[in-house]
């Protein structure tokens, strides 16, 4: 008890890795160039498969922008997964403990790897729709594959992982 009379509640608090990737650390630099070699490879391979023509070359050109929208989109998925931690509740304990918790912290788990997925299909259609190069077809087509192929599925990785 606190001196007003309040009760006092101290956690000890698990750090999910999901939420080392925000840290600013040395592992940014090893996580970013290979961050944009996934994402230029599954662009190249994507407007390869559509027909685009110099395929490799437009793949580099829209490579830091698909990347960037990648860590956007990544970002928001780690927000929505923070939300229930940041209450005091048993769902934001189970949370914390990992996506195998238990069948609804595996659903959220689930949820917030659908929401960075869903952004980053949405958010690369619409930067590639601005190449006046490339048809709707490949634009959906390699939407969809950085969204399939670069989604967060390393939130999955629970904490026990790393002890």
């Amino acid at each position: 008890m606190n001196q007003e009379g309040k009760t006092v509640r101290i956690y000890n608090i698990l750090l999910p890795i999901w939420l080392l990737v925000w840290v600013p650390s040395l592992l940014w630099l090893g996580l970013i160039p290979l961050n944009f070699l996934l994402d230029w490879l599954v662009t190249g391979l994507s407007f390869r498969r559509g027909g685009v023509e110099g395929s490799r070359q437009r793949a580099l050109l829209h490579s830091w922008k698909v990347c960037l929208i990648g860590f956007f989109s990544d970002f928001a998925g780690a927000m929505l997964l923070l939300l229930p931690v940041l209450t005091d509740s048993e769902f934001g304990i189970q949370v914390m403990e990992g996506p195998f918790s238990g069948i609804p912290s595996f659903l959220y788990y689930a949820l917030s790897i659908g929401l960075s997925a869903l952004l980053i299909y949405w958010l690369n259609r619409r930067m590639l729709t601005k190449d006046s190069s490339l048809t709707q077809a490949q634009v959906r087509l390699a939407a969809r594959n950085l969204a399939v192929f670069t989604a967060p599925y390393l939130f999955l990785i629970p904490i026990t992982a790393l002890y």
